[in-house]
């Protein structure tokens, strides 16, 4: 990031030194030229004029530049915690098992609880709930891989057949063996309703909400499960259905905290956790979403995982924008796009 703070990714990175989000501590520093001192973005202090600012990748790019660090908010120490987060999310993914907190924390040379928190606010979730999340992804990835079931498990780094089916039924909505034959054996409700912004299509697992979009029918959703039983939803459903109509037609009053089966990657998953913390009315940038998940370079992959969101508008990767503040792509077309934003703004 250039040290004068020009250009797209320095404005991301104003914007969010102006809201005081500490997720970004360690994604960068701002330095103030009238103070000669850099802090971290999430820094209490008052904050200063754009014009006297200079924007660094770190502390060491802000101390070359004559810059030193803040008494306050000890900017080097968020470095620290973001080098120590990226060490943790490597052991986890290169590890035969998901390691113990205690065993993370005194790899990475931090109290465990300490570092329970600085990993939950640097990445959304817990390091336990990271370590399931990555080894769901690689369960589903090997279950297209691997012929046998049991060597999928394995693959996956699952020591036990039992611990696999006990964690995919939080986490793939399913058992291994129903995913690899496309859903074989599970009931999926499923209902095609009017909104204000066209037809939608509403499904559910037992666990929650399994794919919300515009536009899409029956035949659509077995491309999804093709081999799930599909079968159209009850009273029960019927509610959850208009909980989520609501949330295209009455965006001020519905409700965000739906029952969800959201299945993705561990960096997937990162990222729709960073779209849910959106507020309703307000924008992020694909950049800003790529730092707010701890890997400022993957802005690309931040968009993929945006547009490979099954649960639109719910999880509102409508709120991402470019950098340049164009309203990029959006799967179910631009003038939805356009006018969710509206209706959220008031």
């Amino acid at each position: 990031m250039a040290g004068h703070g020009d250009g797209p990714e320095a404005e991301a990175a104003w914007d969010a030194f102006l809201r005081r989000d500490r997720a970004y501590d360690g994604q960068f520093v701002i330095a103030v030229r009238t103070t000669g001192i850099y802090c971290r973005p999430g820094c209490p202090a008052r904050r200063p004029k754009r014009e006297n600012v200079s924007i660094f990748a770190d502390g060491a790019a802000a101390r070359a530049g004559g810059f030193r660090p803040c008494l306050r908010c000890r900017p080097d120490d968020a470095a620290r915690d973001r080098v120590a987060v990226e060490r943790a999310v490597a052991l986890i993914e290169t590890g035969e098992g998901a390691p113990r907190l205690a065993e993370l924390a005194r790899a990475v040379g931090y109290a465990p609880h300490h570092f329970q928190r600085l990993f939950r606010r640097a990445l959304g979730v817990s390091p336990a709930a990271y370590a399931r999340q990555w080894r769901a992804g690689r369960l589903e990835r090997a279950l297209k891989e691997e012929e046998r079931v049991t060597d999928a498990i394995y693959e996956a780094g699952f020591a036990a057949s039992a611990t696999a089916y006990a964690d995919a039924a939080g986490r793939l909505g399913m058992t291994p063996g129903a995913r690899k034959k496309g859903g074989a054996g599970e009931h999926i409700r499923f209902a095609i309703v009017g909104s204000s912004l066209g037809s939608m299509l509403v499904a559910a697992t037992d666990k929650g909400l399994a794919r919300i979009s515009f536009d899409e029918d029956e035949s659509d959703l077995r491309r999804h499960f093709p081999a799930a039983e599909l079968v159209a939803g009850d009273a029960g459903f019927t509610e959850l259905v208009a909980r989520v109509v609501a949330l295209v037609d009455d965006p001020a009053r519905a409700d965000m905290n739906l029952p969800v089966d959201m299945r993705g990657t561990a960096f997937q998953q990162a990222v729709w956790q960073a779209l849910r913390a959106i507020p309703a009315g307000e924008t992020r940038s694909y950049a800003e979403i790529a730092m707010a998940v701890g890997r400022p370079k993957a802005v690309r992959a931040a968009g993929s995982a945006c547009g490979d969101n099954g649960l639109a508008v719910l999880i509102p990767c409508h709120r991402v924008l470019r950098s340049d503040g164009g309203l990029g792509g959006y799967a179910y077309g631009l003038a939805r796009k356009r006018a969710l934003l509206k209706r959220e703004r008031g």
